[in-house]
């Protein structure tokens, strides 16, 4: 958000993450990115919280791998819920913040992304990488200014290891 303010954009974000469990988890990372969009001055939108929805995209796929067929489904269902908000809100820009974790593969990302798009007229994906050219570390350095909440696992209940600490 950072980088596109000082890029000349003008960014609105939307919070549609119905992949993320448990709810509390949910509401967590909703607070963390709406606290810090509005002290960035930036308009956000809150998507539903639809977790039977996106369990009913990613079923038959509970089992995969991280970075197997289930995140392409997931991200897919989420990219493409953003695509349509932005056609709704006259939008024709999208990109993603999956592109920052290096958990995540790039090529999944980009081809849900495209394909969202290529299903929402007037809206183009914008496939950057948000780790190159020292925005990973200015992220990492972000994490520790705001004190961010930062979590151990992707946020599906499937991506959940043994290290992780939540509570339903």
């Amino acid at each position: 958000m950072e980088w596109l303010l000082a890029n000349d954009f003008s960014p609105t974000l939307f919070y549609y993450n119905p992949n993320i469990y448990p709810k509390k988890e949910y509401e967590i990372r909703k607070t963390e990115i709406t606290k810090y969009a509005q002290k960035l001055n930036i308009p956000i939108v809150d998507g539903d919280y639809e977790h039977k929805l996106w369990r009913e995209k990613i079923k038959g796929f509970e089992s995969e791998p991280e970075r197997g067929k289930r995140c392409s489904l997931c991200f897919y269902h989420r990219l493409l819920a953003t695509a349509q908000k932005a056609q709704e809100l006259h939008i024709s820009l999208i990109t993603t913040t999956l592109s920052s974790s290096r958990w995540k593969n790039l090529e999944q990302i980009g081809e849900a992304g495209k394909r969202a798009a290529a299903q929402t007229e007037g809206v183009k994906f914008w496939d950057k990488n948000w780790r190159k050219d020292g925005l990973q570390q200015r992220r990492n350095e972000l994490l520790k200014e705001n004190e961010f909440y930062n979590q151990n696992y992707c946020g599906c209940e499937f991506s959940i290891g043994k290290n992780a600490n939540f509570a339903q």
